[in-house]
């Protein structure tokens, strides 16, 4: 099914249709950080949604410290804010946040990241399990193809920091399409990342001086692609489809990094969060429940999501959130 929320932060904050009355609110927007494109972008539909519609948005940049926001998250609790969006740094300190808030009669929305514990609070979330078990189907496909019938081949993992639900769920879609061809893939090579740049530059390096030979890479993240490839390209193994050397590879988020990649043929495949979606179901559910008065909604609101890949982006490209940044001149920004 078709929806209307498909062209950006401008065309969601025109379209999202809010409950009841829709009073004037002024909500706390708390989040880990702004280091991925997907969360620039999540950033940028709920604030403009929000101010678009009347509402006061007081921003918090915990920079990717638990304790900090807890202590912003309360500060915002302080001011009297009729509602708080948050994107936790982990599941577990989600849980203590969640709570803080209802304690004190304040909805709460938990936007991409769930917490450790899904039964309190607004929860939207991608099936990140499934999302990753779809694209990494389609690499594996796609690398059983291009070898030689009986050949082993060796995948790797580049993995997100396992404090985080997300990345929890992404490294059991790989494992689930891995294990689906147990006959054919050495076991996998996992890289941790923790979701940092520098340390997944490190660990890939060493992984893949100390095997080289690498068939199939998945990262959990699509914000990874350039690291990856500053470790590849060098090595003869950052190459498009078609020629001798390219490793068959995909992520997960469906950001415009990606989407470029796919198209440009050095990645073969994305698992997409369908991130206007999951701003619309936040947004819509938070102030819902602040125009209703209901201080503790609980509700897990999931996003399917869909895989992108060289074979479906003539018929998806526009239905993936980053091909649409990419398409408003994103990357050249």
């Amino acid at each position: 099914m078709k929806r209307t929320l498909r062209y950006g932060a401008a065309a969601l904050g025109a379209t999202v249709a809010l409950s009841g009355g829709a009073q004037a609110a002024t909500v706390c927007f708390a989040f880990q950080d702004l280091e991925t494109e997907f969360w620039v972008a999540g950033h940028q539909a709920i604030t403009t949604t929000l101010q678009e519609q009347g509402h006061t948005v007081i921003e918090r940049n915990a920079n990717e410290d638990a304790n900090r926001q807890l202590e912003q998250v309360r500060d915002c609790i302080a001011q009297g804010v009729d509602g708080i969006i948050i994107i936790p740094q982990d599941g577990e300190s989600a849980v203590t946040i969640v709570g803080e808030a209802q304690d004190n009669d304040v909805p709460i929305a938990v936007f991409n990241r769930p917490p450790s514990d899904l039964s309190a609070g607004i929860i939207v979330v991608a099936d990140n399990e499934t999302i990753a078990e779809q694209a990494v189907d389609f690499l594996v496909e796609k690398a059983l193809a291009e070898a030689p019938e009986g050949e082993m081949l060796q995948p790797l993992i580049v993995v997100g920091d396992l404090g985080d639900p997300n990345a929890v769920g992404r490294k059991d879609g790989f494992y689930n399409a891995i294990e689906k061809h147990a006959d054919r893939f050495e076991t996998p090579i996992e890289v941790a990342s923790e979701w940092d740049a520098a340390t997944a530059l490190a660990n890939l390096e060493a992984a893949v001086t100390a095997t080289p030979e690498i068939d199939l890479v998945f990262t959990s993240s699509d914000f990874l692609f350039p690291t990856i490839r500053s470790v590849f390209e060098p090595r003869g193994m950052w190459m498009p489809r078609g020629e001798d050397g390219h490793v068959v590879m995909g992520g997960l988020d469906g950001d415009a990094t990606a989407c470029q990649l796919i198209k440009d043929g050095y990645v073969d495949a994305t698992g997409v969060q369908d991130l206007y979606f999951e701003a619309e179901a936040a947004l819509n559910a938070i102030l819902a429940a602040i125009d209703e008065g209901e201080y503790a909604p609980n509700e897990v609101i999931e996003d399917p999501g869909f895989a992108l890949n060289a074979d479906n982006i003539g018929e998806r490209e526009m239905d993936m959130w980053g091909c649409v940044l990419l398409s408003e001149g994103f990357l050249n920004k």
